[in-house]
């Protein structure tokens, strides 16, 4: 399971520091169980001394590790002086399914250029395929992705689960190199190796050795009032990923998700392991499988080893490959292609003969290069339970389950060592939950199926899911399944009838499960409350596949925004689409915009908000402007810049809290119909009339010079307005308008 333990000491033998786990240059006649061991503080790691042939930085401390002796894991690569050994708090890659509190995927995109290092085997991500996550900052290899879990930042509330507080969410390394610790004030971040904590909500930053001593509760930072707190916003996704529900990376995530068919191994690793399988090196390479699942992707690891090793030996070499921290002697490989487990001696095909005491069986050449990682059958096993309510005083219950223990059974031992044994088991369910970096996923198991057989077929299929899977149990709730859909790209200046014919006609919807709730004309757009999550799955997977009138449709998931948990003070700030972001905010007493384009950008925020501003609870939203168009002018008039020079978005978002509030007149114009003219004679064709909305602003500078923009105009001064209105007479020559209600713009100070 996710959440077995392991205190794993470490192995002594002479490797360069940015050698890979999997490739230790060891002596070819040492068998590694004959290493000394070295005992440390965090769980999981399993560290070996190196001698030094480079430059190398500790991992705890960032300090430079002077002399040639340093001491690497050969799970995650985390280097250490030997006196930062007994001090060294971070947990190794493999523990790290056991310190997620709430299951959160992922969203991955591109890594960018920037010189930053992989959370999982904490190498550079320079020069080869590397994602982040749009919303916590973790940065992984591309074939690293896969031992990732699902510890993102909780952004909201998924189904009925209810968070009081909100708890720092620590991510490793990747900060500045002038970064200060919240405790002892010392430089805590670097550019050399990965170390250092920073809090991902408030932005504090500490050493992993004092971040421990932090107040678990965090205040989210100097920007709390501009951020929507998790517990106001609730989402019942079930399936639906963060891609599906805010369209983040949209594009470069399909490509990512394609990629994934074959994991092979990086350049660098690559070159090492040819090199390492020479005869003259004395070490061989095998590829190693962790389950039926990855034989049929074709997704291995490469395992480098000596051609003499104890059989126990080269099972724990794979169990570090793939991040799984049990003890060997729970599992054995079997050769690619046969049904049934070996004997001990494996490898053996030279005539050695098999019957040596005391497990001393040797791996030898010629050995098969491909292998199954098994895990022996058990007869029993000690399961951990997690509560799926919240205040219960424990983080979850150990049980010992045996091959005829059911669902039902494990329930009301459950339900017993919580001291609620008097309640009805039928009343809650247990739930297994797959912790997949990129997507969470939940199944119900039924009452009477045998959980160690269930345990054994996920193991079957592959041992890193079974790394990364819970069991909860919940109360079972007959709670009404309600996701919110919307579906754009429809005709304008419809009907609520002739939107729902369209859809029934395109989308086939049915009529019992989905309700259009808000209808939005002008934009061509509706809203769809759906009770059932496959027809919701299935109206959003087909939108995307459909178009009509030859235009493409788009929908989107909605999330719901509890506005009455919102604080006091709290005033939101809505970055992304309009219309999809305005009906989510519809409720919200008062909130902000971002506008991240040109004035063209701008333009088309504000002709949506004109036409749903009357449907919203704050009808004139203040809006700021983060200059990234062609056209900046209006963002030049408002102090905001002639355009974006890459400064710092935590600097953005503070100039946007901090700016000041301007009035902006928005104007709606009537072009009248006039007749079209062809070589200065009338040929009787009327030209319709036409409605524009625009906006006036001056700039003043050498000259004094004003102009129409689909934008805003900031009513700075009486001597301005007045130019104001010479100007807007003089546009009354092309046709009639009138001034609509102001908008309000933040300028900064």
């Amino acid at each position: 399971m996710a959440d077995s333990v392991r205190i794993k000491h470490g192995n002594s033998s002479a490797d360069s520091p940015g050698a890979s786990p999997l490739s230790g240059r060891k002596k070819a006649q040492q068998s590694p169980g004959s290493r000394t061991r070295y005992q440390v503080g965090a769980p999981g790691h399993s560290f070996r001394k190196v001698t030094l042939t480079k430059p190398t930085f500790c991992h705890h401390c960032s300090d430079f590790i002077w002399g040639l002796v340093g001491f690497l894991c050969e799970v995650c690569n985390f280097m250490s002086h030997e006196k930062c050994l007994k001090h060294v708090k971070t947990v190794c890659s493999c523990m790290a399914p056991t310190l997620v509190r709430v299951p959160v995927a992922h969203c991955f995109g591109p890594a960018g250029h920037k010189k930053r290092f992989c959370c999982v085997c904490r190498k550079h991500l320079e020069g080869s395929p590397a994602l982040r996550c749009e919303v916590c900052e973790l940065h992984v290899h591309a074939d690293c992705a896969p031992f990732s879990c699902s510890d993102c930042r909780l952004c909201h509330q998924d189904g009925n689960q209810d968070y009081d507080t909100y708890h720092h969410h620590w991510r490793e390394g990747n900060m500045s190199s002038g970064a200060r610790c919240e405790v002892c004030r010392r430089t805590c971040g670097s550019s050399e190796v990965l170390s250092g904590m920073r809090c991902e909500w408030c932005g504090i930053t500490a050493h992993a050795s004092c971040y421990v001593v932090v107040p678990p509760e965090c205040s989210l930072g100097r920007l709390r009032n501009m951020i929507l707190p998790p517990a106001c916003v609730r989402l019942r996704s079930r399936n639906f990923s963060k891609l599906h529900c805010f369209r983040i990376s949209e594009s470069s995530q399909t490509e990512l998700d394609n990629s994934d068919d074959v994991d092979t191994p990086n350049p660098v690793s690559s070159k090492e392991n040819q090199s390492s399988s020479s005869p003259d090196s004395g070490k061989q390479t095998l590829k190693v499988f962790d389950g039926d699942d990855a034989v049929k992707r074709n997704q291995f690891r490469l395992v480098s080893i000596p051609r003499i090793t104890k059989n126990e030996e080269v099972v724990e070499a794979a169990l570090r490959a793939f991040y799984i921290p049990d003890e060997p002697q729970d599992y054995e490989l079997q050769v690619y292609g046969q049904q049934a487990l070996l004997s001990d001696d494996i490898i053996n095909r030279n005539g050695a003969p098999d019957n040596k005491p005391d497990n001393k069986s040797v791996f030898r050449e010629s050995a098969p290069e491909a292998w199954i990682l098994r895990a022996k059958p058990r007869d029993t096993e000690v399961l951990k339970i997690y509560p799926g309510w919240l205040k219960v005083g424990v983080a979850y219950i150990s049980i010992s389950v045996s091959g005829s223990s059911t669902v039902e059974s494990v329930v009301q031992e459950v339900l017993k060592q919580l001291g609620k044994q008097g309640e009805d088991p039928a009343g809650y369910i247990l739930v297994e939950v797959f912790m997949g970096s990129k997507q969470v996923q939940r199944q119900v198991l039924s009452g009477q199926e045998l959980v160690l057989d269930k345990l054994q077929e996920i193991r079957k299929m592959s041992l890193r899911q079974m790394n990364q899977t819970r069991l909860y149990m919940v109360e079972r709730r007959n709670s009404v399944v309600q996701v919110t859909l919307m579906v754009g790209g429809l005709p304008a200046q419809l009907g609520r009838e002739e939107y729902t014919d369209l859809l029934q006609e395109h989308l086939a919807i049915k009529s019992h499960l989905v309700t259009v709730s808000h209808v939005y004309a002008g934009q061509g757009a509706v809203v769809l409350e759906i009770t059932c999550f496959s027809e919701a799955e299935r109206i959003y997977m087909l939108a995307k596949d459909t178009a009509v009138n030859g235009k493409p449709l788009y929908s989107l998931v909605i999330p719901e925004l509890m506005h009455r948990k919102l604080p006091r003070a709290c005033s939101p700030l809505l970055v992304g689409g309009p219309l999809a972001g305005l009906h989510t905010f519809r409720d919200v007493p008062h909130f902000r915009i971002l506008v991240c384009g040109g004035d063209g950008t701008v333009g088309w925020v504000l002709g949506v908000l004109e036409e749903v501003r009357h449907k919203l609870a704050c009808p004139e939203p203040a809006i700021g402007i983060v200059p990234l168009g062609t056209g900046n002018d209006l963002a030049r008039v408002l102090r905001w810049g002639a355009g974006y020079s890459g400064e710092d978005p935590y600097n953005v978002l503070l100039s946007v809290d901090e700016a000041e509030e301007v009035l902006m007149d928005r104007w709606t114009i009537l072009l009248d119909a006039q007749e079209v003219l062809e070589d200065g004679k009338e040929n009787g064709i009327l030209e319709p009339p036409k409605i524009v909305q625009m906006s006036n602003y001056c700039g003043l500078g050498m000259t004094l010079s004003s102009a129409w923009t689909s934008t805003t105009l900031a009513r700075r001064s009486r001597k301005v307005q007045q130019q104001v209105t010479q100007t807007a007479t003089q546009q009354r020559e092309l046709g009639r308008g009138h001034k609509s209600q102001p908008n309000g713009a933040l300028r900064p100070h």
